[in-house]
């Protein structure tokens, strides 16, 4: 499977640049993507997804220094993300970022501390990782998470027995663009409405590549991709929002 994020030592501050000048490609396409159409769109607050077409809009790696204008966007759209967050060199180093994400209604769930793969170390390790991840979140906003989004999606008995123990459900995807390898936002664009169905779970990623091999085509594309299938009639909720009125089962996995 497909990994979900590089890992490695804290970004340099260039990073800073290369997200102002993806910026720059941003604003062009908020322009052409009919605003005035979709800020009339409503938010999926009290929408009832066993009745509506719902999807659930979901970045891992969050927060990162381009995240200010993911959350513009979303924003603009009215549109409620859930952000899988990375506790070290991501939430610590973001922490005004972070408040700016539950402040404007999205779920802040986690990716883990430090996003070591779950299956291939020891349950203490796998406890610790979970745990960390979720308490450098409630540190910053006081709500402790209740998803967990198992890097790389990979997961196995053993994990699932801890997320149980921990009270914590599983997130996986349905409809994932790899944007890791590509700057296309085009590409990524159709990969995503070619696998969205009514239910689903799409999986981006919030991180700046300073190699450009990928990452930096996903902002440009997240307009085009809620604006398409706002069309079609979904309605973008959190995973929370798309699995309720049941409540995430601790140890359960969601896809």
């Amino acid at each position: 499977m497909p990994p979900s994020s590089h890992r490695g030592a804290p970004r340099p501050r260039w990073d800073d640049v290369i997200a102002l000048l993806t910026a720059a490609v941003l604003a062009l396409s908020l322009s052409v993507w009919a605003p005035a159409r979709a800020a009339a769109r409503p938010p999926g607050g009290s929408v009832d997804c066993r009745k509506a077409k719902c999807v659930a809009l979901t970045f891992d790696d969050s927060p990162s220094a381009r995240t200010p204008q993911l959350l513009d966007i979303l924003h603009r759209y009215r549109v409620h993300a859930t952000f899988f967050t990375l506790g070290e060199h991501h939430v610590v180093r973001y922490p005004g970022t972070v408040r700016r994400m539950a402040a404007e209604g999205h779920e802040l769930e986690t990716l883990t501390w430090s996003h070591r793969i779950l299956t291939r170390i020891s349950p203490a390790d796998v406890r610790k990782e979970i745990v960390q991840g979720r308490d450098a979140v409630a540190k910053v906003i006081g709500r402790r998470p209740v998803l967990l989004r198992p890097p790389q999606g990979r997961t196995d008995p053993a994990v699932t027995a801890i997320c149980r123990k921990l009270g914590t459900a599983q997130v996986l995807w349905s409809a994932g663009a790899s944007d890791y390898r590509t700057t296309d936002s085009a590409l990524i664009t159709a990969r995503i409405l070619d696998q969205t169905r009514p239910g689903g779970i799409i999986l981006l990623h919030d991180l700046v590549d300073p190699t450009n091999r990928g990452y930096n085509g996903t902002i440009p594309a997240v307009p085009r991709i809620i604006f398409a299938l706002q069309d079609r009639g979904y309605t973008f909720v959190t995973v929370t929002q798309l699995l309720a009125p049941a409540k995430p089962r601790p140890g359960a996995i969601y896809r």
